[in-house]
C-alpha cells in the first residue's frame, strides 16, 4: 500500500483507515501535535511566516477553540481510535502545552493504561522570552509517549557530546568510572547474588550478572578501588564516538520561519521516528498540518499515513511528499474515482453517510 495522505476530519478519516482500509493493529508510531485548546484562531499569508501566526487577513489555517471538557472529549475520542489502530509493539508521542499537559495525561492514563506511560518530556522551544507579564518566561512544551504494551520498539537514541566540555574528562583524564550497581533488590535474579564472594550494597543489585561482571573484568573495563570496590570503566573516545543517552528534556527549537502555524522542528521529528520505529513501518500523524512528521518519515524509509482537514495544510504538504495517494473524504457521497496530479497517484474516496 502507497503512503496515505487524507484530507477530512481526522475522526472520519480514523474511522476510515480501520474500516475501508483495515489498518487496525498495523500503526507502528504515531506522533500528533494536536490543537492546545487557546481558544485561538490561527493563520497563513505569503507576507509573513511565523511559528505562531494569526494575520488577521491570512487564510485559515486551523481553529483551536475548543477548551476544558469540550477540548477533552474531542481528543478522547481520536485517541481512542487511534490506540485500536496502533500495533501491539507501537507507541504513541502526544505533543501539548504545558497548560493542558496534565490533563491530557490523565486522559493518556485512562486510554493506554499508567502501565505503559514512558516519558513525559520537556521540549525547550524557543529562545528565551521578554515579553511583559507577571510571570516566568515560557520556552517550553511537553511531548507525552506512552507504549500500547509492554514490548515496544527502541531503537535508542544518543546525542553527540564534547568531550571537552564534560567535567568527568578535565584535567586530560582519559576514562571516568560508574557504579556496577543500581537501585532496587533483585530477589531470585542473577543480579542479586554474590559474585567473587562480593555481594552488591543493601538496597541494589548488580547491574549486569555475574558472567558479563567477568567478560568486563578480563577485557579490563572495571576498575578496583584500595578497598576492592569494583566501578565500570568508561573511556572518553568510547563516549566521544557514540555519545550519551538521550535524556526527558530535548532542545529542538522551532523554526523561526515556519511556512505553517505552529510548525515543529524536522530534526525531532526524525529522532522520534528513528527511536520509536523500524524501516518500513507504518507512522501516523492524524494532525499533520504541513507534513514535517511525514517528511521524516519518507526521509527515513517508512510509509506514512497523514490526515489533516486543512485546504492549506493539506496544500502544503503536498509539495513537501512524493510517493503517496491523496484521499479527500467527503460525507454523503458514494462515488470513487482516481485522478493524477504531478509526481504523486492522489485518490479522492467519498466516505457515505
Amino acid at each position: 500500500m502507497n503512503n496515505i495522505l487524507i484530507h477530512a476530519d481526522n475522526y472520519d478519516a480514523l474511522v476510515y483507515l480501520a474500516k475501508k482500509k483495515g489498518m487496525g493493529g498495523k500503526i507502528g508510531l504515531v506522533y500528533i501535535d494536536p490543537p492546545y485548546g487557546t481558544n485561538q484562531t490561527f493563520t497563513v499569508s505569503n507576507k509573513r511566516f511565523a511559528t505562531i501566526s494569526r494575520v488577521n487577513n491570512g487564510k485559515l489555517a486551523y481553529d483551536d477553540t475548543l477548551t476544558g471538557e469540550d477540548y477533552l472529549k474531542f481528543l478522547g475520542e481520536r485517541l481512542n481510535l487511534i490506540r485500536d489502530l496502533m500495533a501491539d509493539d507501537g507507541s504513541i508521542y502526544v505533543h501539548i502545552d504545558t497548560k493542558m499537559g496534565h490533563y491530557v495525561k490523565c486522559l493518556m492514563d485512562k486510554i493506554f493504561g499508567q502501565k505503559n506511560f514512558i516519558n513525559d518530556i520537556t521540549r525547550i522551544k524557543c529562545n528565551p522570552k521578554n515579553f511583559s507579564r507577571k510571570g516566568y518566561g515560557n520556552i517550553k512544551d511537553t511531548i507525552l509517549f506512552y507504549s500500547k504494551g509492554q514490548k515496544f520498539i527502541w531503537n535508542e537514541p544518543r546525542q553527540p557530546i564534547n568531550i571537552k566540555d564534560d567535567p568527568r574528562f578535565s584535567n586530560g583524564r582519559k576514562y571516568t568510572t560508574t557504579p556496577l550497581h543500581a537501585p532496587g533488590e533483585t530477589i531470585n535474579g542473577a543480579t542479586g547474588k554474590k559474585w567473587r564472594d562480593i555481594s552488591p550494597p543493601p538496597g541494589r543489585h548488580w547491574r549486569y550478572p555475574p558472567d558479563v561482571l567477568e567478560e568486563l573484568d578480563r577485557n579490563q573495563l572495571i576498575e578496583w578501588s584500595s578497598t576492592g570496590n569494583p566501578r565500570k570503566i568508561i573511556y572518553a573516545n568510547e563516549i566521544a564516538k557514540n555519545g550519551v543517552k538521550m535524556q526527558d528534556i530535548w532542545t529542538f527549537k522551532d523554526p523561526q520561519n515556519s511556512i505553517y502555524p505552529t510548525g515543529k522542528n524536522l530534526d525531532m521529528l526524525r529522532m522520534i521516528v528513528r527511536a520509536s520505529s523500524n524501516e518500513g513501518d507504518w507512522v501516523l500523524d492524524a494532525f499533520a498540518g504541513s507534513g514535517t512528521t511525514l517528511v521524516a518519515a519518507q526521509e527515513l524509509k517508512r510509509r506514512f499515513i497523514g490526515i489533516d482537514s486543512s485546504n492549506e495544510a493539506i496544500n502544503l504538504a503536498t509539495k513537501r511528499l512524493t510517493n503517496y495517494t491523496l484521499i479527500e473524504l467527503t460525507k454523503g457521497q458514494k462515488d470513487e474515482r482516481m485522478v493524477r496530479k504531478n509526481t504523486a497517484p492522489r485518490k479522492r474516496a467519498q466516505l457515505s453517510g
